[in-house]
């Protein structure tokens, strides 16, 4: 199966936010090539919120480009065999954390947001990964920094697409 196929299922079997899941497989509907970079219209990205349930807090990354606290995540690669592997991919580079494993039951939620030319949309499928106990993080090259914050604290230094990300999450607990 291919990443696309992988992605159409996922989001044909994601349950929540109808109208914006319909956008997303609309899109992959419209431009075969969506899961790209390349697709200049917008692309299907995965992340990963990187949670210690055990400690009540998140791992988020000072995003180098954008100077913004974040969850890990990115592009798709064409090395992916679906999207929670490419969610899990980015989450694992990205905090250098070894032996995450995604949460359970799929995407927590879809988060469509603009982004700067040549490119339009973002069509994140947002994923949660459970950090191994005794965790630690290594800062990559995509990162200003990686600090771990109480639940808490993510609404004073996140934008509401990372709150609403962790509500969801923690609903899934």
């Amino acid at each position: 199966m291919s990443l696309y196929d992988d992605a159409v299922l996922v989001l044909k079997g994601y349950e929540g936010q109808g109208e914006l899941r319909q956008a997303y497989l609309d899109h992959l509907a419209a431009h075969p090539d969506g899961m790209w970079k390349a697709c200049e219209a917008g692309h299907v990205t995965a992340s990963a919120l990187v949670v210690d349930p055990g400690r009540g807090r998140v791992l988020l990354t000072l995003h180098r480009k954008l100077r913004m606290w974040l969850q890990m995540g990115g592009h798709c690669e064409p090395g992916d065999a679906s999207l929670a592997a490419a969610a899990l991919r980015e989450a694992t580079e990205e905090s250098g954390v070894p032996g995450l494993t995604l949460l359970p039951g799929g995407p927590v939620r879809l988060d469509r947001h603009p982004i700067p030319a040549p490119c339009h949309w973002h069509f994140d499928v947002q994923y949660a990964a459970l950090a191994p106990a005794g965790a630690e993080h290594v800062i990559s090259e995509e990162s200003l920094d990686l600090r771990w914050f109480a639940y808490d604290e993510v609404a004073e230094v996140a934008d509401e697409s990372v709150v609403r990300l962790l509500e969801a999450t923690r609903a899934r607990l």
